[in-house]
């Protein structure tokens, strides 16, 4: 787990723009699972209504 000892030792090693970096890419991670899911539901539902389409030509 990163507690605070580790954050301070992170930002005097590699820099404060990289570790705010890294801490939004790890808090918004499921965030952007949930948008991918969500973008293959679409891709799923589009895909099949081109194929009930294709069905009743």
């Amino acid at each position: 787990m990163i507690d605070a000892g580790n954050i301070v030792q992170l930002i005097g090693n590699f820099g404060f723009p990289i570790v705010v970096s890294i801490y939004l890419l790890h808090r918004f991670e499921n965030k952007i699972e949930s948008l991918e899911n969500a973008v293959n539901s679409i891709q799923n539902v589009v895909n099949s209504s081109i194929e009930k389409r294709k069905g009743g030509e």
